[in-house]
């Protein structure tokens, strides 16, 4: 991998990152909410397993996108949006 390629390779996974580890998290907390961990599911007949992280990320995704949402309203208040 060139230098370059290397430079955007971490950029990129500098900024998916964190965003990962909310989903991960919001994951998570839904699955304890179900009485489950992601290591719980192991235990689970194959269906199950795949509803509850089909519903787990499905959560996460919507709040997610409650998070962008309001980190762009914020910006838009403070005039610090990027241009579209």
């Amino acid at each position: 991998m060139d230098e370059s390629r290397a430079s955007e390779h971490v950029e990129q996974t500098t900024m998916e990152e964190p965003l990962a580890g909310l989903e991960r998290m919001y994951m998570e907390v839904y699955l304890r909410g179900k009485g489950h961990t992601m290591h719980s599911l192991h235990e689970l007949p194959e269906q199950e397993a795949k509803r509850l992280m089909a519903e787990a990320s499905v959560f996460a995704s919507t709040k997610l996108a409650e998070v962008e949402t309001r980190a762009q309203f914020v910006h838009d208040i403070h005039g610090t949006a990027p241009p579209m």
